[in-house]
């Protein structure tokens, strides 16, 4: 299986910057993709960044010139830069991986959440 651990969230004033990191582990023979989500009060969850193994990104229209993902391969942790927060971006932050994992000599493909990380952007 996998395990994700989140980190980096937390309280920041309009303007400011956050570092979120997330890392995997477990039996992980490739990582297809990571990405990261967020969901605010009252809001459908929705896509913020996504990274592929071949380093194709795709960004919500909302964070594109404000959002930077990348990724450790060796460490197996994606990472998302967030610079001039606005208080629109509140919202609870989820990893995502797309993985390959083995198992008795089994292959197979496991799309992985982590359980959160707060982010508030208030004065």
């Amino acid at each position: 299986q996998v395990q994700l651990e989140e980190s980096g969230g937390g309280l920041v004033q309009p303007g400011g910057s956050l570092r979120l990191s997330c890392a995997a582990s477990g039996s992980i023979s490739s990582i297809n993709r990571m990405g990261w989500y967020r969901q605010a009060p009252g809001k459908q969850r929705e896509l913020v960044a996504t990274l592929t193994r071949g380093g194709g990104t795709i960004y919500a229209i909302s964070v594109k010139g404000r959002f930077t993902i990348s990724r450790d391969n060796a460490k197996n942790t994606v990472y998302l830069q967030m610079n001039s927060l606005r208080p629109e971006d509140t919202a609870v932050y989820y990893c995502n991986v797309i993985a390959q994992v083995v198992g008795a000599g089994v292959y197979r493909n496991l799309e992985v959440w982590g359980q959160g990380t707060l982010v508030t952007i208030s004065s």
